[in-house]
């Protein structure tokens, strides 16, 4: 029987890459997501039959948080996260033969805005406000399912780098024509994560059964906004770029629908989990990571 892996939410940027990725490992891929062809998150058999026997339960669903945070929006933000998880809390319950593993997505803006010090899992401070809400909520609906014969491990992501979509998109459309300057005052921490790296770190935390809980999923080498935009640029080729205020961000933030908190607030985040348990990373640097994404 081949090795089974479901991917809840499977249909971003991080999805679509984690299922070919399993494909090609020789995994058998379910999928639960609203799309069409998938299985629904409404057919609760279907859930629990995919998870029957499966090897790990990857969760990546939720509503993107790349939008207005308005009442609805918020809502929805909140709900995508927590409803779903619940969805598949009560799937495994209901197993004969439940997953060995199930990750769950979290996100590294769980700690507070932090220049000071490096935020681990172990004394980072979480932060306030409604990303934090939502984290805090998303990690308490995982955590509160008592579930024995499967292991659980929540993920803090912090913004994830790769070819082709993600926030490469909009951040190699600003070097390109001419805004790749700092965006506010520069000072602000940027913890990233090498799409690969994702999949290295599961597969890792998959094949050391003694590690669960909670993660930083962050390369050990953060930059600050000005480094950021100084490495897009060479790696670009741009000798110059035009900066953005924060005055100019709020603007702009309004005209395309978004939130400044995304690019104004220091996530200072290292994985210091990962690294106590071993793990290498492929990508430590920016610098090799942006060499990957953007060939020359």
């Amino acid at each position: 029987m081949k090795q089974k892996v479901v991917i809840a939410g499977g249909t971003g940027f991080i999805g679509t890459y984690l299922e070919n990725q399993c494909k090609q490992l020789g995994y058998e891929v379910f999928i639960i997501s609203r799309r069409a062809g998938h299985i629904s998150w409404d057919d609760t058999n279907g859930i629990r039959e995919a998870l029957e026997h499966a090897d790990m339960l990857i969760n990546l669903a939720g509503k993107s948080v790349n939008c207005r945070y308005n009442a609805k929006n918020k809502a929805g933000i909140m709900n995508s996260r927590t409803e779903t998880t619940m969805i598949l809390g009560q799937a495994v319950l209901a197993c004969e033969h439940p997953p060995a593993l199930w990750i769950n997505s979290s996100t590294a803006t769980i700690y507070r805005h932090a220049e000071d010090r490096p935020m681990t899992e172990v004394h980072g401070e979480i932060g306030s406000g409604f990303s934090v809400d939502v984290a805090k909520a998303w990690e308490q609906t995982f955590f509160s399912f008592s579930v024995p014969q499967t292991r659980q491990i929540a993920l803090r992501i912090a913004i994830v780098l790769g070819q082709g979509g993600g926030v490469m998109i909009p951040y190699q459309n600003l070097v390109r024509f001419g805004l790749g300057g700092i965006q506010g005052p520069g000072s602000q921490k940027f913890s990233w994560i090498h799409l690969h790296d994702i999949l290295g770190i599961i597969l890792f935390l998959r094949d050391h059964a003694e590690l669960s809980g909670v993660f930083n999923v962050s390369s050990p080498n953060p930059v600050n906004n000005r480094e950021l935009m100084q490495e897009l640029r060479q790696a670009m080729k741009m000798h110059f770029g035009l900066p953005a205020p924060a005055w100019m961000l709020e603007m702009g933030a309004g005209v395309i629908q978004t939130e400044t908190e995304l690019i104004l607030k220091s996530r200072w985040v290292i994985p210091e989990r990962l690294e106590q348990a071993g793990y290498h990373f492929k990508y430590p640097t920016l610098k090799e990571a942006l060499n990957e994404i953007i060939p020359s």
